[in-house]
């Protein structure tokens, strides 16, 4: 199982210096990747810790590639109806060639209505242009004379540049935990990336993964990863309001608690977990850094 953790980017005064601090330290404690969160404009009364103080992923990306050598970079997730889907995809690409091909690109649909409002995206729309706009990515970063045409838009007689560096293409892990969700999986994506759940929500999960994949017709298996927040004991330190939760299932507890329950996602075939971190203040994160690389990934590793 590989383990990352989630850049705190948000929910705080942005201190570069400190943001760069725990990626040099999560990448030379080899952990396997560093994550990136979206949103654009919360609306005031959404009690979410990406409110306040958020650096956009799509800039935190590029510079994420030129500070870091070897660590893996990961969305969790882009919220695919807030933007405009063909620069994005040119935008993520340039990402996996100045990275030396180390995206992973977790999407969504998104969830917060007010948010749509204030970007003047149609809430009802936000299904149908996350498919698209998956559409759109597979079809450009792996076709350098792409034909296609979509509701909202008609690639024809167009070059493609830069084409990723990893081939065929950068990773689709998909987030959701609905029907649709799972469907957008099995049609669209490689892989599936839950959120804050416990190991049984996601064995039922990933059975409704598996039915859909098999009613594509798909062959291999999909990608199995979560992101979920970890708060250890005699390590985290507050550094928001823990409503900020809003009641999401974290890993806490000791860190051989912690290990035990990793395990039983391990044993679902979960092979990538991204560990959100930034509930803590930064010197906590260092920390759990250092816990996560010394004695939870050895007791995962044992097993």
């Amino acid at each position: 199982m590989k383990l990352g953790i989630c850049l705190p980017h948000y929910g705080r005064p942005i201190e570069v210096g400190r943001i760069l601090e725990v990626v040099r330290h999560a990448e030379a404690r080899g952990l396997d990747s560093v994550w990136v969160t979206d949103h654009v404009i919360v609306p005031r009364d959404a009690g979410v810790i990406y409110r306040d103080d958020m650096l956009d992923p799509l800039a935190v990306l590029p510079w994420l590639a030129g500070v870091t050598q070897r660590i893996a970079l990961g969305t969790s997730v882009i919220i695919l109806p807030y933007r405009s889907p063909i620069p994005v995809a040119k935008l993520l690409a340039s990402v996996d060639v100045l990275s030396g091909g180390r995206l992973i690109v977790g999407v969504a649909i998104g969830w917060l209505e007010g948010e749509f409002d204030a970007l003047d995206v149609p809430f009802k729309e936000r299904a149908s242009r996350a498919d698209e706009a998956m559409e759109l990515f597979r079809t450009l970063w792996t076709e350098e004379r792409p034909e296609l045409v979509t509701r909202h838009h008609q690639l024809a007689n167009v070059q493609v540049s830069p084409m990723p560096l990893q081939k065929p293409r950068p990773p689709l892990w998909v987030g959701g935990n609905s029907e649709g969700a799972f469907r957008r999986v099995a049609r669209l994506g490689d892989g599936w990336h839950a959120s804050s759940m416990d190991a049984a929500a996601f064995r039922q999960g990933k059975e409704g993964v598996l039915r859909a994949w098999k009613e594509a017709k798909r062959d291999g298996d999909p990608a199995w990863s979560l992101r979920i927040p970890i708060l250890l004991d005699g390590v985290h330190r507050a550094a928001v309001d823990h409503a900020l939760l809003r009641g999401r299932h974290t890993l806490n507890g000791p860190a051989t608690k912690v290990a035990d329950e990793l395990q039983s996602f391990q044993a679902l075939g979960v092979s990538h977990v991204a560990l959100e971190v930034s509930y803590a203040t930064y010197p906590a994160i260092l920390d759990t850094i250092d816990v996560i690389a010394d004695r939870i990934r050895p007791a995962l590793a044992s097993r």
